[in-house]
């Protein structure tokens, strides 16, 4: 698929906001996805949020804000809606991961469920791309950010993502599988995510390259 001209929405946290990059409105891995393509981008970030509800929660504007939340407010004509989140949910959310069957925004599968219907509901004639989360630090570690203890590793949520969107259709980006992203190896971290979560300018410009790749290769 030729994406030139097409109009694309990034809804996702703090990586699609462009922490970690030298200026948000150029070098986040979407802004240059647009440079690269000539297609027509605009961002959705908002660091810290999470597509799950947080359960207990400690900011009311922080721990409102999940995904679901934002999909009316994006541009209604996009003809691409990309949903690149996750991390936060398993790095800082308190939320269970839940089972296949969930339909609730409490559980992270649920929340998936109910994000996927609420952007197919919103976009019926647009394609819907989901990103899953790349690789970080700690990421076996249980107990997060907030000292609460998780029930899954990053791995399962991932995996919670690749099977939501294959229930739904929904073409898939594993940047977990094949991002070459993983700051435990030193040398990637160095080079591309120093503080082994954000992607800095050059690991932007390498998740552009991976997801103009993964948009051309969709036929529609």
């Amino acid at each position: 698929m030729n994406i030139k001209g097409k109009k694309i929405v990034f809804l996702g946290d703090s990586i699609t906001e462009g922490e970690g990059v030298s200026d948000p409105k150029e070098k986040t891995y979407w802004a240059v996805l647009g440079k690269l393509s000539g297609a027509i981008v605009k961002g959705y970030g908002i660091g810290g949020t999470r597509i799950a509800e947080q359960l207990v929660k400690t900011d009311a504007q922080e721990d409102t804000r999940e995904f679901i939340t934002r999909v009316d407010k994006m541009d209604a004509d996009a003809d691409i809606v990309v949903i690149f989140g996750g991390t936060n949910d398993y790095g800082h959310g308190d939320a269970p991961l839940g089972k296949m069957s969930d339909r609730t925004n409490v559980t992270f599968y649920g929340a998936m469920h109910n994000l996927c219907q609420a952007v197919i509901e919103q976009y019926p004639h647009s394609i819907i791309v989901i990103i899953t989360p790349m690789h970080r630090l700690n990421e076996e570690q249980l107990i997060n950010e907030r000292g609460v203890r998780n029930v899954a590793t990053l791995a399962e949520y991932v995996n919670a993502e690749r099977q939501v969107a294959e229930y739904y259709s929904l073409p898939l980006l594993d940047l977990y599988a094949t991002g070459f992203l993983n700051p435990a190896v030193p040398k990637i971290q160095e080079l591309y995510m120093p503080d082994g979560l954000h992607p800095n300018d050059d690991g932007s410009e390498l998740i552009a390259k991976r997801l103009l790749g993964f948009l051309n290769s969709l036929s529609v």
